[in-house]
């Protein structure tokens, strides 16, 4: 795919994704838990590799706190589980393996990376293990809607070649 094709679709899916930001979240505590960012993080994984997955998800995380809509912590567990979701996808050309990526990285190596940023500079009192729980349920949820999404499209061929791109087994550049 052409790097216009690509940054284009990567605007596409952030600005959607900040959108639905206002409509679809579950409050916890003091983090949202926002099952959209997971399931656009699936689409970008396997539609357009590592590096714009996790621009894709930066660019979200931007704008969701620009409009009040989103918070410190969908930095570290978005940008984390998209780029994890890719490089599984790229190495194993299996979508399932991009969804897994998301709940592993964002779930438990995002909720992880996500503490210190509660505890040092939001100074707010946080357990470790309160935050795996709401981030593993946020990105098994929009991991699940995006594998089914990509498996239709699959399916219905609606998608063409563009989903094996991003393998390592196809570094065209």
């Amino acid at each position: 795919m052409q790097k216009t094709k690509k940054l284009t679709l990567t605007a596409i899916i952030a600005a959607i994704t900040t959108v639905s930001s206002s409509f679809v979240y579950i409050p916890i505590g003091f983090a949202k838990i926002f099952p959209i960012q997971h399931f656009a993080n699936v689409l970008s994984a396997v539609l357009l590799g590592p590096w714009y997955a996790v621009i894709q998800a930066f660019i979200s995380s931007t704008l969701r706190n620009m409009l009040g809509t989103g918070s410190l912590f969908a930095y570290p567990g978005s940008m984390i589980g998209a780029f994890l979701a890719a490089i599984l996808y790229s190495k194993t050309r299996k979508i399932g393996f991009a969804a897994t990526g998301e709940v592993i990285g964002t779930g438990i190596l995002g909720a992880l990376a996500t503490y210190p940023i509660a505890v040092l500079i939001l100074g707010q009192d946080a357990t470790l293990f309160g935050f795996i729980p709401a981030f593993t349920l946020s990105s098994f949820t929009g991991a699940i809607m995006g594998y089914g999404l990509l498996k239709v499209l699959v399916r219905n061929k609606a998608i063409g070649g563009m989903i094996h791109e991003n393998s390592t087994y196809n570094r065209g550049f």
